[in-house]
Formats: structure tokens, C-alpha cells, sequence
């Protein structure tokens, strides 16, 4: 909507995972580094920790590009709160697996699977790659066994796969208490909140990666921004978005802190940006 008026090729502040819209900080840069680092020594797992919007969907989304086509399948499970057996079945046919049959398999028998995908994967000289979404709420599932169990699946010694756990900062917690496979943990990485500096160069980016060709956000609205959503960019993309939308309603030159403000308090009111 208000795309035309502000000269924009693109809505700046959406939800994305293009790779133009990946912000590269050093903070950031760093976590992506170790999380590559553990990929590519063939390392059995890794562990990325952080608040919810701070960016470990799109961090993860620009490992799996980085990574390319050595590391493949790269399966991402965004839904573990299941059973072992339900679990054990999916990442089979996500793998390469044919589909079950009715009834499902044992989870003998989808171990046996998973690990002939595996090796059939290694000798294709690729390495595969297990993502679980939502890992912090794994020790209430039971999972966490299961999942240590399949790191067992090696070829000569060598992990066939990488398993990487990404969760909220409880996930943490969770493996230190479960020390069978915080011991297998190769790397492990913590997400952050961006300082002040990082939130003005996120915005900056996002607004050029649109399309930008002029300022839009004051100087004066960029520092706001970090202070209204403690440099979380869930909460950066909504509270930007909605002063887009305000500005162009309004008709205003740009975005200045008194505009965002207004938009917190009359917009998002009592509601949480994570919201």
C-alpha cells in the first residue's frame, strides 16, 4: 500500500528469509561462523540459542545457502512435539526415505532406513543435515534420547549427519540437564539483541535491500527504534512497518522519533511488539 509513496521496490519490514534481506552483522557473522565451522568438520551436533524474534529462522535460512549442495538434504523439523515414532518416520522420508506404509514403521525398522539414507547420502560424498525448530520444548517430549541416539548412525566413526537444536534460551537449561547429549554438542552459539548501532545499520539495510534511494527514517527515528523494541527485529520489522504505513497515511517527508513514538503508542498501544 504504501509501497509507491515512499519509492520502495519491496515492503522492507516483512517477515523474509531472501538473501538480500539477510542482515550481516558481527554479531551475527560470528554465530554463522560457528554454526558453519560444525557443518563443515562433519561434526555430529551444534546448538543456537536466543530469544524469540531475534533472527535464528533467517540466520539458519542463510547457513543452509551458505552451506550449498555438499550439505545436503538440510531438513528442518518445525514441529517436534511429536513421538519418537512419528519423529524417527518423518525424518526417514524427509531424508530420501520412500514413504511409510499404513501401518507405520517401527522404530526399529525407520532406524534401519534412516541409516541406509544416510549412507547411501555419504557415499554420494554429501553430508546431511537435521534442523529441529523449538528444541527447548524437546525434554518435555521425551525426545532428547531419541535424538542422541541417532548421532550413533556413523560411518568408520564419522557422523552421516550434523543435528542442529535452535531453540529459546531455555534450550540451554534443558541440555545442560541432559548431559549424554550435551557431550556430543560440537559448537554452541547464542543469538542476541542488536546493541543500538546494529538496529540503525538493520533498518538501513532492510531499506535499501527494498529499493530505497533516499531517507526515509530520520536519524533521530533510528535510534528511537532501538530503544521502543530493544533491538529485537521481530519486534524492529512490526514497529517500522506500521510507521510506513502512518508516514505515508500522513503524508510525511520522513520517519522521525516523534512519528515513532506515536505509532507505539497509538498502534501497537498495549499490545507486545513480539506479539
Amino acid at each position: 500500500m504504501y509501497q509507491d509513496y515512499w519509492q520502495l521496490a519491496a515492503k522492507p519490514f516483512e517477515p523474509r528469509c531472501d538473501e538480500g534481506f539477510f542482515f550481516s552483522c558481527a554479531s551475527h557473522q560470528a554465530v554463522l561462523h560457528k554454526l558453519r565451522y560444525a557443518l563443515e568438520s562433519r561434526r555430529a551436533a551444534a546448538l543456537l540459542a536466543g530469544p524469540t524474534g531475534v533472527g535464528k529462522t533467517q540466520l539458519i535460512a542463510e547457513l543452509r545457502r551458505q552451506a550449498g549442495e555438499a550439505y545436503r538434504p538440510f531438513v528442518e523439523v518445525v514441529f517436534p512435539q511429536m513421538t519418537e515414532r512419528d519423529l524417527l518416520v518423518y525424518l526417514a522420508e524427509q531424508l530420501g526415505a520412500p514413504p511409510a506404509s499404513d501401518p507405520r514403521y517401527t522404530v526399529e525398522e525407520s532406524l534401519r532406513r534412516l541409516n541406509y539414507v544416510l549412507n547411501t547420502n555419504a557415499q554420494q560424498e554429501r553430508h546431511a543435515v537435521v534442523v529441529i525448530d523449538e528444541a527447548h520444548l524437546l525434554e518435555d517430549t521425551g525426545l532428547l534420547e531419541p535424538l542422541r541416539l541417532l548421532l550413533n548412525l556413523n560411518d568408520a566413526g564419522q557422523p552421516l549427519f550434523t543435528l542442529l537444536l535452535v531453540g529459546q534460551p531455555a534450550l540451554l537449561p534443558a541440555i545442560a540437564r541432559f548431559g549424554a547429549l550435551e557431550e556430543r554438542l560440537d559448537a554452541k552459539a547464542t543469538l542476541e539483541p542488536l546493541d543500538s548501532e546494529e538496529t540503525c545499520q538493520y533498518i538501513e539495510q532492510r531499506l535499501q535491500a527494498a529499493g530505497a534511494s533516499r531517507e526515509i527514517f530520520a536519524v533521530d527515528a533510528l535510534l528511537a527504534a532501538h530503544q521502543l523494541t530493544g533491538g529485537v527485529p521481530r519486534r524492529i520489522n512490526r514497529l517500522c512497518d506500521l510507521a510506513l504505513l502512518v508516514g505515508f497515511a500522513n503524508e510525511r517527508p520522513t520517519i522521525d522519533a516523534e512519528t515513532l513514538q506515536a505509532v507505539r503508542d497509538e498502534l501497537v498501544g498495549t499490545t507486545p511488539l513480539a506479539a
